[in-house]
């Protein structure tokens, strides 16, 4: 009341949402670090490298799995909102949270695959997204048995209950989105950053032979790699947060030469810069090269 008088004399709109002060402090408190460690762990342990982490960071789609997941059990349930407020068929609100719980299981099992590779802070604040996600689940599994036990009114408020913890853990996922960058590629589309054609790199000779090492065209850092006499390039800045790829492990996958990121282990196909393992699911910018006949590398952005 008394924020709002003052708003009102300011001529300013009164804030709607938490302050970003005390989402701050939550990125900043400790209390949880030992358990967010422990399930880290146990997280990477069981999933462990392979198609199905792969698939649930969303690296066949191109993009994370669990915010897409996210919208599908979101909008089960504001939908069955919208038929209370009605008072429209209750079998169709019936079926509508059933199919949210339903979706609810695999996107919990994306959101946390994403959360075991996120830095302290991000964790920290997924840690009540998810608790405050798993709260709205509940509340629609009491308001679905109120439903069929033939409370229809008692149903109701628990699924509006619920609806109001599920919006407060959409607003944690989009602070982590938008705010902390979490699930956003890091590594932006250099071809609009560099001038059209050839660039001189580096001479061939000051490139040490088989180990990954970071050169700088104008202010963008990059990945470079010389194999005998040929060079791949690639943005250093890994897309899934940033990890500076020059000083990753070089490997091979499926015959191909890959570099893994030193951060979250994510793979990348030094060729042409493709995502082979996540947790990144954007492809790193690769540039193409060429030798000039007095022994200096050139590139510009592949196509």
């Amino acid at each position: 009341m008394e924020e709002t008088t003052r708003s009102r004399r300011t001529g300013r709109l009164p804030r709607m949402i938490p302050s970003p002060d005390l989402l701050d402090g939550l990125e900043r408190s400790t209390a949880f670090d030992k358990p967010i460690g422990a399930l880290t762990k146990t997280v990477r342990r069981k999933l462990g490298p392979g198609k199905l982490r792969d698939f649930l960071h969303g690296v066949p789609i191109g993009h994370p799995l669990h915010p897409a997941m996210a919208m599908v059990t979101f909008g089960c349930w504001l939908s069955t909102a919208v038929l209370d407020a009605t008072k429209a068929d209750p079998r169709a609100a019936r079926t509508l949270i059933t199919a949210g719980l339903g979706s609810a299981l695999p996107t919990a099992a994306a959101g946390i695959t994403d959360w075991s590779t996120l830095h302290r802070e991000q964790q920290r604040v997924g840690v009540v997204h998810a608790l405050t996600n798993a709260a709205a689940a509940a509340l629609y599994t009491g308001s679905l048995l109120m439903r069929l036990a033939g409370r229809e009114r008692a149903g109701r408020a628990l699924a509006y209950a619920g609806l109001g913890a599920a919006s407060a853990g959409g607003y944690l996922g989009g602070h982590m989105a938008y705010r902390q960058a979490a699930g956003a590629n890091h590594a932006e589309s250099v071809s609009h950053l560099v001038p059209l054609g050839w660039h001189d790199l580096c001479a061939l000779k000051d490139l040490p032979n088989g180990r990954p090492v970071r050169r700088r065209l104008g202010y963008i850092d990059l990945f470079v790699l010389r194999l005998g006499d040929g060079v791949s390039v690639l943005a250093d800045s890994c897309s899934h947060l940033a990890g500076p790829l020059h000083q990753g492990r070089v490997t091979a996958e499926d015959g191909e030469t890959c570099v893994v990121c030193p951060w979250h282990g994510s793979v990348f196909r030094v060729a042409d810069g493709s995502v082979v393992h996540g947790p990144a699911t954007a492809r790193q910018p690769a540039f193409q090269t060429r030798l000039r006949h007095d022994g200096v590398v050139q590139v510009r952005p592949a196509d």
